[in-house]
């Protein structure tokens, strides 16, 4: 069975959670040009997120992501068009951020980087309904230390516990990052690629910016005749109707 959008390539830039909000703006708009629909930005504190989302709409036509590792709920208020949304958060917390995007219509990408946590995400499903737009997507992080391994694999074993219909995107950490990009074409799913997750773009060779990063990825999902999506279709791969309510 074809996995959703897998007639082409959603392609997101992370650009490194240090750098300031010109710079992940100016990452996702030089991306734009090579393919991203996505941009995916860790954020540090509402008020940056609030910055970081009128940044990207003003400036770029891309989806507006937003992560963090605290206050999940509170990024709502900045009215992303899409949350990161870990598994691994205490159930009742992960409960309450689900409800919570639901009724903000902010499209959730539920992260996973263990193989258990496809079974929270089913009982989370199953208890508490769907999503706003009535897609699951999941972004699937491997090679990180103590996390999934990086190798095509664990990335195989890992898809046959998503939910039937989700979408995925996989993202490798460091050395992990060209074996899951091929990988997750060949079965399907998209890609995350920045300098949030390797800052190496080959053996004795550092990453020169995002672009380069994004570059790549666009040249082999071309190579697997499933070239980058277009905004439009990555909206509604995602379920991201419209701007979302605050």
């Amino acid at each position: 069975m074809a996995r959703p959008g897998s007639h082409g390539t959603l392609l997101t830039v992370a650009p490194r959670a240090t750098g300031t909000v010109d710079e992940w703006v100016a990452a996702a708009r030089n991306g734009e040009r090579v393919g991203v629909a996505m941009a995916q930005v860790r954020v540090r504190g509402l008020d940056q997120a609030r910055e970081v989302v009128a940044g990207l709409r003003e400036q770029t036509g891309v989806v507006a992501q937003v992560a963090a590792d605290a206050d999940r709920l509170r990024l709502l208020d900045a009215a992303p068009d899409s949350l990161v949304c870990p598994l691994d958060e205490p159930w009742d917390a992960l409960v309450e951020l689900h409800g919570a995007m639901r009724e903000r219509g902010v499209a959730p990408e539920y992260e996973v980087t263990a193989a258990g946590q496809l079974e929270v995400l089913r009982r989370l499903l199953d208890e508490h309904g769907p999503t706003a737009g009535g897609r699951v997507h999941v972004g699937l992080v491997l090679g990180a230390p103590g996390g999934l391994a990086g190798d095509a694999e664990t990335l195989v074993e890992v898809l046959r516990l998503l939910p039937e219909g989700a979408s995925f995107a996989a993202a490798g950490i460091g050395a992990a990052t060209i074996p899951v990009m091929l990988a997750a074409l060949a079965v399907g799913g998209h890609l995350r690629v920045g300098t949030a997750d390797t800052t190496s773009y080959a053996e004795g060779q550092p990453v020169r910016d995002d672009v380069q990063l994004v570059a790549r990825a666009a040249g082999l999902a071309k190579i697997a005749q499933r070239p980058p999506l277009p905004v439009a279709e990555v909206r509604e791969l995602l379920g991201v109707r419209g701007p979302v309510r605050v």
